[in-house]
């Protein structure tokens, strides 16, 4: 196999490696007509800039003439293409695959792919294919060709050669497995993408440099066309709009970092010099963050403005001409999946980057399924026993009632909890994979004391926020011994059941589950349905009674339930519930942070229920900050 070359390549950055160190010697409201809590399957509210609908059951009062709340943005047109396009250039299957050599990032294999004189960059390690699938396919479905991926292992290189994704060799020779932030492997990644930077200006070409968790959704290239002048553009961490339009932001009014997740560099001697400077300063300090680097340079000096209107600032030497991109279209994941900011000003977002999330790669990967940007094979769309979905309720007075406080914020949040915690105890029966419905938030979390949203930003209250804001994801998708916590229990992002992929056969095989109070007409423990199509099933049952019936449904794909409210009575087997019990306890995480207390993070307990005392404070006591587990 060719790829068995790698041991004895050597690494493709040596060369700049070796010059270098010669060198150095978002509250207002909207009004709506009516809000119905949002059903699993989101069909009844659309991911679109149109009414919120909430659905509602019987205890809970008419919601209509609410305020508004924030959905999950939509999906741009751009980017709603139906998924049929090939990857390009897919090598026939009896093709012998080129040398290692043969992969080798040059001016030539660039020149292949360049258009307008721009090419397109990111890269990763075998762990992060999907996102750089996903990444790929939707440059794809809005046209663009001209990007290039950089492969920091050959088993990554190999995959995407095979998949005909136009891919280079960094020559990094680094794992395969996941890197968490902040690793020293993570670092080693930023200054490769340093490297890159030093290696491809000098072709003459532009270079958009980009992450490979983040997702393009509209076209860039016209939009960084506009402003020639640029040296550099820049994505940045700010949550509080400095522009209402489209246009950079106000370079004074920025005060948070400039983020490297998304930039653009033209190859003008400035921005050379730039690049250069920052490898050197890289090279020099290994415990040096790439992004908090190139801040500490180009800060070094930041004004005056290049001229009166486009908005570029002359930085770094005083040369250089720096422009900040509007973070309500070159979105972050906190003014994309909390502010919705973009949405608010009725612009078309280009991208998301998924930062300000808590669940590491696995938050990122399910923030982009909830927002149906994630492209996953066909069979996470049909998984071995089905579906498991419910419509949640709420009452008003959670949702609008009083000051949006942690009190209220954590009564709300609770009120959710323990439905899904419901929903996952009858998922584990069922052996289905259950579709966790969206969460509303009275408030925002953060790594830092804060009054409850950031003043200045355009964050609703409340608002419909993210799974990983009080759930850990990356536990909920963890594999663990089923001999202490039981059965695993897969589960989807909340709008799976709206995604294109998912087939309608798939869609058109579903059991509407009514609950009803037992001994009432029709409202017994059986398998029959009613002529709709619709089962009616006794509030409060057992673990028996489930079995029993569900067991004539194994052949259907969607089981929705009308509530999870007094739907399950318990386990009989006590041995089950206990590691069920033990494996959920670990699926909630924190909130953070109250501004008098240290430490202020507030721990969010999955069986909160069961402790009258129960109260949304801080640890107390060292001896008292740890998970309800």
């Amino acid at each position: 196999m060719a790829c068995e070359e790698v041991a004895h390549s050597r690494p493709l950055f040596l060369t700049i490696y070796t010059v270098v160190i010669v060198g150095i010697v978002f509250s207002s409201l909207y009004v709506f007509s009516a809000i119905r809590y949002p059903s699993t399957n989101v069909s009844t509210w659309s991911l679109s800039n149109e009414d919120v609908r909430v659905s509602v059951t019987e205890q809970t009062v008419n919601v209509s003439q609410l305020a508004t709340v924030n959905v999950v943005p939509s999906v741009p047109p751009e980017a709603r293409n139906v998924r049929t396009r090939p990857i390009l250039n897919v090598p026939p299957p009896n093709k012998k695959m080129p040398s290692l050599k043969a992969f080798g990032l040059t001016k030539e294999l660039v020149q292949q792919r360049v258009k307008d004189n721009i090419i397109i960059v990111t890269f990763g390690n075998y762990a992060f294919m999907d996102f750089i699938l996903t990444w790929v396919e939707q440059l794809n479905d809005l046209g663009i060709s001209n990007y290039l991926v950089g492969a920091m292992d050959t088993t990554l290189l190999e995959a995407l050669y095979w998949k005909g994704v136009p891919v280079f060799d960094m020559g990094s020779h680094m794992s395969t497995a996941d890197v968490g932030w902040g690793s020293p492997t993570f670092h080693k990644m930023g200054r490769e993408k340093v490297i890159l930077i030093n290696l491809i200006l000098p072709f003459g070409y532009e270079l958009l440099m980009c992450d490979t968790d983040m997702v393009w959704l509209k076209n860039p290239l016209p939009y960084l066309a506009r402003y020639p002048e640029a040296d550099v553009l820049t994505s940045s961490d700010q949550v509080v709009p400095t522009v209402v339009d489209d246009s950079l932001e106000i370079w004074q009014e920025v005060g948070a970092a400039y983020n490297i997740g998304i930039f653009h560099w033209r190859p003008t001697e400035s921005a050379k010099k730039l690049a250069k400077e920052w490898l050197e300063l890289l090279l020099a300090d290994d415990k040096i963050w790439d992004q908090n680097g190139f801040n500490d340079i180009v800060h070094r000096q930041l004004g005056p403005s290049v001229d009166e209107d486009s908005g570029l600032v002359l930085a770094y030497d005083g040369n250089l001409k720096l422009g900040i991109l509007p973070s309500s279209i070159f979105c972050s994941g906190h003014t994309y999946f909390v502010q919705a900011m973009y949405q608010q000003l009725r612009l078309e977002p280009y991208a998301v980057h998924t930062t300000f999330q808590y669940a590491g790669t696995e938050g990122k990967r399910h923030r982009l399924r909830e927002a149906m940007f994630f492209r996953d094979p066909p069979e996470y769309y049909n998984p071995p026993g089905g579906f498991l979905s419910f419509k949640p309720s709420i009452p008003k007075s959670l949702l609008l009632s009083g000051k949006h406080s942690v009190e209220s914020h954590f009564k709300l949040v609770n009120y959710q909890i323990k439905q899904i915690r419901t929903a996952l105890a009858i998922a584990s029966l069922l052996n289905r994979t259950l579709v966790v419905p969206p969460l509303w938030c009275r408030i925002d979390r953060l790594w830092f004391p804060h009054p409850g949203v950031l003043e200045g930003s355009m964050t609703r209250q409340p608002f419909l926020c993210p799974l990983d804001h009080v759930f850990e994801v990356n536990v909920m998708l963890k594999e663990l011994p089923e001999e202490e916590f039981g059965p695993g229990i897969d589960i989807r992002e909340y709008s799976i059941l709206d995604n294109p992929s998912v087939s309608s056969e798939v869609k058109k095989s579903r059991l509407d589950v009514q609950l009803c109070k037992e001994g009432t007409q029709d409202c017994f423990a059986s398998n029959n349905t009613t002529v709709r199509g619709v089962l009616k099933f006794p509030r409060h049952s057992n673990e028996e009674t489930y079995m029993k019936v569900f067991s004539s449904f194994k052949d259907i794909k969607v089981i929705q339930f009308s509530s999870m409210q007094d739907a399950f009575s318990g386990f009989s087997d006590k041995e089950r519930e206990d590691r069920f019990r033990k494996r959920v306890k670990r699926y909630t995480g924190i909130w953070c942070c109250v501004q008098d207390h240290t430490p202020g993070h507030i721990y969010y307990d999955m069986y909160w229920d069961e402790k009258p005392e129960w109260k949304p404070i801080p640890p107390q006591t060292s001896a008292d900050d740890h998970p309800p587990w």
